[in-house]
């Protein structure tokens, strides 16, 4: 009979989800509710303690320099306001800075930041896209894992 103490062994039993499925699912998220409107060009799932890239819109990534400059920019709304912020080797003018949303453009394109408790989600928009229906998008996904404690 077959050696079976493998079954004993901690290290082969699964212990909630495997991170690449919970990957797969956020990802899967992000092409559900924003990348599907067609009016959200790139988009990412950031977790705000560690500056990670959760998941991302194919091609869009996010630099830890970068993503902290963006966290950077919710300490002070009212001098990110006034002064804007630089993304992408573009300045972008801010339209709304607060707490918890910065709403930036830059020409036609876009630039979408929303806080929740642990995440902060990116989403870019270009001239082509409606700013209000990529805002509308972003904020109802933050408001889905502000509901999950997330």
């Amino acid at each position: 009979m077959a050696d079976l103490t493998f079954q004993n062994d901690p290290s082969y039993k699964i212990q909630g989800v495997p991170d690449a499925i919970k990957m797969n699912q956020l990802q899967n998220l992000l092409h559900d509710a924003l990348i599907s409107t067609d009016h959200v060009q790139q988009c990412a799932v950031i977790h705000r303690k560690d500056c990670s890239v959760r998941a991302s819109s194919i091609g869009f990534s996010l630099y830890p320099d970068q993503i902290q400059m963006l966290l950077d920019a919710f300490r002070n709304p009212q001098q990110t306001r006034e002064e804007g912020m630089y993304f992408a080797d573009q300045q972008y003018k801010c339209v709304r800075a607060d707490k918890n949303s910065i709403y930036a453009k830059c020409n036609k394109n876009g630039l979408v930041l929303v806080k929740t408790i642990s995440l902060l989600l990116v989403a870019t928009y270009t001239e082509n896209m409606f700013a209000g229906v990529c805002v509308e998008a972003v904020e109802k996904l933050a408001d889905y894992f502000k509901e999950k404690g997330k």
